[in-house]
């Protein structure tokens, strides 16, 4: 599946897995780099795909990395950026791999808790691992990884974030309508770093480069 939001700002771009190749040769918008750090970096665990569904977004930020980096290595306060995220209470470990965090949900989606597990980290590269362990919402074996890549955004340093997902099928669903609905809620938040983090570069007054 390959949809584009066409929401205001810089459209999160969704990609399956299985159509990078044919993107790339039509020279659509999902460019080679792109497609090489998901094919180097966004490695879910092999299941049965006709009950797991998995796709990744793309998003490009205008804020150099290591302050997009900073929120998304947050785990212990998602709700930095994360709008649906009302609480959050790191329950075991020190932020670091193995750590697990209880996330209180806001009111308006079919949830209200969820216990998530931080899997891996890399500090130099840039990647962190996200499992869900349970809470009372549908999203069963759900794993995310989430990249961040430094680049040049109309001459100004920027970021680009890829954020790829695994997750079962529930009964009474379709693929379709499981990556419909998960893709969803990461676009917001993805659209919400965007804007979190644009926000602070303008505080600091991110320089272009010459």
């Amino acid at each position: 599946m390959v949809g584009r939001d066409f929401g205001g700002g810089d459209p999160a771009v969704v990609v399956g897995s299985e159509r990078w190749s044919s993107e790339i040769m039509n020279g659509n918008s999902i460019r080679l780099m792109e497609a090489e750090y998901v094919r180097r970096y966004h490695r879910h665990e092999a299941g049965d795909n006709q009950h797991r569904c998995s796709s990744a977004l793309v998003k490009h930020i205008k804020a150099p990395v290591h302050l997009v980096w900073s929120l998304v290595r947050s785990f212990d306060q998602p709700q930095k950026y994360k709008p649906f995220v009302s609480r959050c209470c790191v329950v075991e470990g020190d932020h670091n791999i193995g750590s697990v965090r209880e996330v209180n949900v806001k009111s308006g989606l079919p949830a209200t808790t969820s216990t998530e597990r931080l899997e891996f980290v890399d500090e130099n590269e840039h990647i962190l691992r996200v499992k869900i362990l349970g809470g009372d919402h549908r999203l069963r074996n759900y794993s995310s990884i989430t990249t961040v890549h430094p680049e040049v955004v109309e001459g100004r340093p920027g970021t680009l974030v890829i954020e790829s997902f695994v997750v079962d099928v529930p009964d009474g669903n379709t693929k379709d309508e499981t990556c419909y609905f998960v893709e969803a809620l990461l676009k917001c938040n993805l659209k919400s770093l965007a804007d979190v983090s644009e926000h602070l570069a303008g505080q600091h007054q991110v320089q272009p480069l010459r």
